[in-house]
């Protein structure tokens, strides 16, 4: 069973909860065939994306935050959960956050925007910008790796503590502690830093995103 299905099956469990079910003896699945697996195309994964109403969070959605850039980018970034304006207007990295993120990538990696991939690692705007549940994350995750398994990058930036968490599954290392390490993930290399919302809030960690963004730099 993928991990969709457990996804869809957890669901299905709750609504016959929900309507008086206490027991259930056997579960046997309408069909044996195996769900399809996601698209490596990533418009029709966007799609896909688009469809999904796994969690709560698609219920309050305006739009869904997929991921822009260069299908073929040496450096992937992934940050959190879109905010409110991202969800808006569709667009990942609006405001300051995202003249932020232009400034690490431009200024420091001294690539253009074009020449990298940016995601995030949820694809709906949660709550009052509220930090993502596990459950929400284990709907989205299987999209943000099926994008990192099209797009083959280098090297992954985890943008804050949600997405270097979830994307490695080291919960009880402090994005501090780990930032601006050097980790395999896969065939490529995965490096944490502090998200740019992070930055606005404490410019003082700015000198630290700058010497990650240079060891990011010296690697390509």
């Amino acid at each position: 069973m993928t991990h969709i299905e457990k996804i869809r099956l957890l669901k299905l469990l709750y609504q016959y909860r929900a309507m008086g079910f206490e027991y259930f003896q056997e579960y046997r699945p309408l069909s044996l065939s195996k769900q399809p697996a996601l698209s490596h195309n990533l418009e029709e994964l966007k799609t896909s994306v688009a469809q999904c109403h796994l969690c709560a969070l698609a219920k309050s959605r305006k739009n869904v935050i997929f991921g822009a850039g260069n299908l073929k980018a040496k450096v992937m970034f992934i940050g959190d959960n879109p905010g409110v304006s991202e969800d808006e207007s569709g667009m990942l990295f609006t405001g300051k956050s995202g003249e932020m993120l232009a400034n690490m990538i431009e200024k420091v990696l001294l690539l253009s925007k074009e020449e990298v991939y940016v995601t995030t690692i949820l694809k709906c705007k949660t709550p009052d910008n509220r930090v993502p549940t596990p459950e929400e994350v284990a709907c989205c995750k299987p999209y943000v790796m099926q994008q990192i398994q099209t797009i083959r990058p280098q090297i992954i930036v985890a943008l804050g503590s949600t997405s270097f968490h979830h994307l490695t599954g080291e919960y009880d290392t402090p994005i501090d502690k780990i930032r601006g390490s050097v980790l395999n993930f896969g065939e490529a290399k995965l490096i944490p830093t502090f998200h740019p919302s992070f930055l606005l809030r404490n410019p003082s960690a700015k000198k630290e995103v700058f010497a990650d963004m240079l060891k990011v730099r010296s690697m390509l």
